[in-house]
């Protein structure tokens, strides 16, 4: 009896946390990163508790949901040129996530608090993670070659999502023109 509570327990703790995670992405990208948490636990609907028991500070929350974001990232890549019409509409649907990841970690190295540390091992694991798929994406939609290696055209969507949230500013749109662009030089 005692096992079934505690898995039962883990459930509820993975979908406790999945929650959070997705309403820290939600409230991150409405109101910054700097948003109060207390508006992540109401949107996740769960207790300021239960938010501190899965993530002790604001540096946790927003690691962990860089963490989680760049792991659906990378999952996201294999399985859009799966299931996708074609290898360039996969790669336009994976720029629609990356954008959505770059605009939620804008202010990462500030809530990290000068931890230069952490942030150079989430941002080593983002090229390690990252670059590979983008690469894998790029090469299936231009067969005949990229005009621009996938660490620099990351790059690139990272500059244009800079200024992510400001009136009348769309970086999704801006990125999906580039990717119009790469392919259009690549001869697809």
């Amino acid at each position: 009896m005692a096992e079934v509570e505690t898995r039962g327990r883990r459930r509820d703790a993975r979908r406790n946390e999945e929650a959070i995670l997705e309403a820290a992405a939600a409230v991150f990208v409405e109101a910054g990163i700097q948003a109060p948490v207390r508006a992540v636990a109401e949107r996740a609907g769960v207790g300021m508790g239960t938010l501190y028991r899965h993530f002790p500070t604001r540096a946790d929350l927003v690691v962990a949901l860089y963490q989680h974001q760049m792991d659906a990232a990378a999952a996201a890549g294999p399985a859009l040129l799966r299931e996708s019409p074609t290898p360039a509409a996969a790669l336009h649907a994976w720029v629609t996530l990356f954008v959505e990841f770059l605009i939620t970690k804008h202010g990462l190295a500030d809530a990290l608090q000068g931890d230069t540390e952490r942030f150079g091992a989430l941002h080593q694991s983002l090229t390690d993670r990252l670059v590979p798929v983008c690469a894998d994406l790029l090469h299936a939609a231009a067969p005949h070659g990229a005009p621009v290696e996938a660490y620099a055209f990351l790059r690139g969507i990272g500059n244009l999502c800079i200024g992510g949230t400001a009136p009348g500013y769309d970086p999704e749109r801006l990125a999906h023109l580039l990717v119009d662009g790469a392919l259009v030089s690549s001869g697809s």
